[in-house]
């Protein structure tokens, strides 16, 4: 070819290429990387693969001892395949069980996995979460939040157990007997021997019962007599009508007084018994030395009897 021909279509050979590099394709958005805007994602199944109109979370509702269904829509757009393992989290997390614990989905699809929950027998009545964790090679994760309702009744029981009064503390426990999440509120009443010492109206702790939950508090009582009878008064109450109330009673008696009664009580008996030890020892010495003696009395006590004398012969003496 003539170096001049070849001069010609230069200049037409790189318009077509420019030009053929501007109707290309463009690449997935996954071969950038996952995690990116068209990265795998994991939801729960109904929303379609572009995540239109997708359910924000699983919802399940039944009572216990039954077994609620749904499934799982993990979507891999990237050029490889995508294997995911699946995990339950949360409270609800170990009622989960999935058709397959680890799921291989092949390049531009998604799988759809169904789950079941189980609801044991002695679920609490009420509302509680959980989520669906998948996790991929290299450990990046996708949650999937679960809400589970468990119908039936409910009993809301609460009670105040083993209330100790130590010095500036009152000790006590409290114990959720019911099937339902308490936030107790607690009010406390102190009487002594002469009236009212402490009186706190009910509020608010700052902790949660789970059913079933006992757990151990202390109320400071910076202001406890030094000297007195006082019983101490414990109420709780939580929603739906959990109510409870215990009382215990102590006595404050002064260190320093009682020590100093203790010796003085030490030194009067002392002396006590220093003195009968000295009358046995004095009586003792007296039985020893013996009685007094007198003149001779008569049986009866009359004049003293008057001397015996032999009976003379007879003859003997007129």
């Amino acid at each position: 070819m003539p170096p001049s021909t070849l001069y010609v279509r230069l200049p037409s050979l790189l318009a077509a290429l420019l030009l053929a590099l501007l109707l290309a394709p463009p690449q997935a958005a996954a071969d950038d990387g996952p995690g990116g805007p068209a990265g795998w994602t994991a939801r729960p199944a109904g929303g379609g693969s572009t995540g239109r109109d997708a359910r924000p979370y699983v919802y399940l509702e039944g009572t216990p001892a039954t077994v609620l269904q749904d499934r799982l829509s993990v979507t891999n757009p990237a050029r490889a395949p995508l294997t995911v393992r699946l995990r339950g989290d949360g409270r609800a997390g170990p009622w989960l069980r999935f058709a397959a614990d680890t799921v291989t989905v092949p390049a531009r699809t998604r799988a759809d996995v169904p789950f079941a929950l189980a609801l044991p027998g002695n679920a609490t009545p009420g509302d509680l979460a959980g989520e669906i964790v998948a996790s991929a090679d290299g450990g990046e994760e996708r949650r999937v939040p679960v809400r589970v309702r468990v119908g039936g009744p409910t009993l809301a029981a609460l009670t105040v157990e083993d209330v100790e009064v130590s010095g500036r503390t009152i000790r006590y426990a409290l114990v959720n007997r019911g099937n339902t999440p308490l936030r107790p509120r607690l009010a406390v009443r102190a009487d002594g021997v002469f009236g009212t010492l402490l009186d706190r109206p009910a509020r608010p702790l700052d902790v949660e019962l789970a059913p079933g939950r006992r757990v151990e508090l202390t109320e400071p009582w910076p202001d406890a007599p030094a000297l007195d009878s006082v019983t101490v008064r414990l109420r709780v109450a939580a929603e739906g009508g959990a109510r409870d109330e215990t009382a215990a009673s102590a006595a404050y008696v002064p260190v320093a007084p009682v020590a100093g009664g203790g010796l003085l009580v030490l030194g009067v008996l002392a002396v006590l018994g220093t003195g009968a030890f000295r009358r046995r020892r004095d009586r003792r010495g007296a039985e020893t030395a013996g009685p007094d003696t007198g003149p001779d009395t008569g049986p009866h006590g009359g004049q003293p009897a008057q001397e015996s004398r032999p009976l003379a012969k007879a003859g003997a003496e007129s």
